[in-house]
């Protein structure tokens, strides 16, 4: 759902027909064998000078291969079969195509050709919420210890973030980003879905869902000066935008567009993009569904590129984990909130538990998803929980730039109140700033955890004074991360009494600052 701009010398973009008639036809990613322009491939015409000093700054290689352009005689034999060329990524060393079944037999002998496989796919997002009044948007902020951040002047100020959306509609005229537009802080834009849109990209809307990335954006970086109301915590950085998706229609074969806008954004040095997009089923055609194991953070062609983007260009992706938890025939985060080293996201209540809606991390990875949470600042959606982390992101990055995307990650994640006992329902928790700025300065100590072992018992009591009622969190797990149940448990006059889930190995339970971990046995 989001994002477009200009094309970077590395990716092209080839609209042969018109949408309709090219929908006629089969998509397919087309993998080639190698790239002939390696050896005499120079990054200084590749990339601009940003992105170059960003990589000098982390530390990065200037020359890799992965940004050596594809063979632009591949590109015209593709062409010469009959095949129509959508998107060509450097990363994957691949294009997007459509082609009938003759085209398809054709490009299968091609001598270059490693391997074809059929693109379709979907997003999943978030519907579009009524913005949040000022009491909602305070208790956010609150949540995060945000006014941390705001004591250290920290407004993501230098930082350039790219925002992968369904659309901008109006944003140049919203009442929460005119200083952005005013400020000159939008440096650029592409919409990828309709190219030939491209002069009135804020102004021409085809969903109901165009404005979604305004929403999005009002959560990163909205602040009214006159009414001296903030939404987002990065109100002074700079933004590249792109629209990738089409809110009416959801098919696997916009996940190109998306790669496009990714490596678009790395060629111009954005250091931070957001993305409140997810890939996995109620595709229109229902074919394109991918299956719950394919979550695994290097199947599917979108998490391959987001893999490539913070392995190997040190991108800081923030992704809405997805919406899916209240299903029943999914539950699991979406493609690509399911690569390892992309900071996905997901959406808790005020009183901390995760939101029914919120995406859960798949039992069968070997790490933990999603990795943090907080409250959207909307009435829902993990769409509006992203925004914010983005924004919480932009400060720190601002507060030490040379710290690199997996770094300032680390941060955030020791930041929330669970680490390190996280788990697959709402991550590491909810950060701290003013722990994460304590962080940022070698300070080392994270929340304090009290482990208790109980022994053949079913039950356990946690004391507490006693004074007006008190509310407690509490994860029950099958192991050390996997949530079978979770509840809010009321005090009484000796404190907070912990039963025993029937199948429960473990229970976090979470008393204001205080965590406790309980092993039944």
């Amino acid at each position: 759902m989001k994002y477009v701009h200009w094309v970077s010398s590395a990716v092209y973009l080839t609209f042969l027909f018109p949408l309709l008639s090219m929908a006629q036809l089969a998509k397919y990613w087309v993998y080639f064998k190698d790239k002939p322009l390696a050896a005499s491939y120079q990054p200084e015409k590749g990339l601009s000078p940003a992105a170059l000093e960003k990589r000098r700054t982390l530390g990065i290689s200037c020359w890799q291969w992965s940004d050596v352009p594809v063979s632009q005689e591949y590109l015209q034999a593709l062409t010469a079969v009959g095949a129509k060329v959508e998107v060509v990524s450097k990363w994957l060393n691949a294009a997007s195509c459509r082609a009938d079944p003759l085209t398809l037999s054709r490009i299968q002998q091609l001598p270059f050709v490693e391997k074809i496989t059929p693109l379709a796919y979907v997003l999943q997002q978030a519907r579009l919420a009524q913005q949040q009044d000022k009491r909602e948007y305070t208790l956010a902020f609150r949540q995060l210890k945000a006014d941390a951040f705001i004591e250290h002047n920290l407004t993501g100020k230098g930082i350039l973030i790219g925002v992968i959306d369904a659309g901008f509609y109006r944003a140049p005229s919203h009442e929460y980003l005119k200083h952005l537009f005013e400020q000159s802080r939008i440096l650029g834009f592409r919409d990828i879905v309709s190219p030939h849109r491209q002069t009135d990209f804020f102004y021409f809307s085809e969903t109901d869902d165009d404005d979604h990335g305004t929403l999005v954006l009002q959560m990163i970086a909205g602040w009214s000066p006159s009414k001296k109301r903030q939404y987002g915590l990065a109100t002074e950085a700079k933004f590249y935008l792109a629209r990738t998706d089409h809110g009416d229609k959801e098919f696997r074969a916009e996940e190109d567009y998306w790669i496009a806008a990714v490596e678009w954004m790395d060629s111009l040095g954005v250091r931070i993009i957001n993305t409140s997009l997810g890939y996995a089923q109620d595709f229109d055609n229902p074919e394109d569904n991918y299956k719950p194991e394919q979550m695994d953070g290097k199947t599917t062609a979108i998490s391959k590129a987001a893999r490539i983007a913070v392995e190997e260009k040190g991108l800081l992706l923030v992704v809405a984990a997805g919406n899916e938890g209240g299903t029943t025939n999914w539950r699991i985060v979406c493609a690509p909130a399911d690569v390892e080293g992309v900071l996905s996201v997901g959406a808790t209540t005020p009183e901390g538990l995760k939101t029914f809606y919120s995406s859960i991390g798949p039992s069968f990875l070997p790490y933990l998803k999603p990795d943090v949470s907080c409250i959207p600042q909307v009435s829902a959606g993990t769409s509006f929980s992203a925004p914010l982390i983005t924004g919480f992101a932009a400060c720190l990055m601002q507060a030490a730039p040379e710290k690199t995307a997996k770094e300032i990650i680390q941060i955030i994640k020791k930041s929330s109140h669970l680490y390190p006992l996280g788990n697959n329902f709402i991550g590491y928790g909810v950060p701290d700033a003013k722990r994460a700025l304590s962080l940022l300065q070698g300070d080392s100590a994270t929340c304090p955890i009290s482990k208790q072992v109980v022994s053949n018992k079913s039950t356990y009591l946690i004391p507490a004074k006693a004074s007006s009622k008190q509310i407690a969190i509490a994860f029950h797990k099958s192991d050390a991360r996997n949530v079978i149940e979770q509840e809010v448990i009321e005090s009484t006059k000796n404190g907070f009494l912990v039963r025993r889930n029937g199948n429960a190995v473990r229970t976090t339970v979470v008393i204001d600052n205080q965590v406790v971990e309980i092993h039944w046995e």
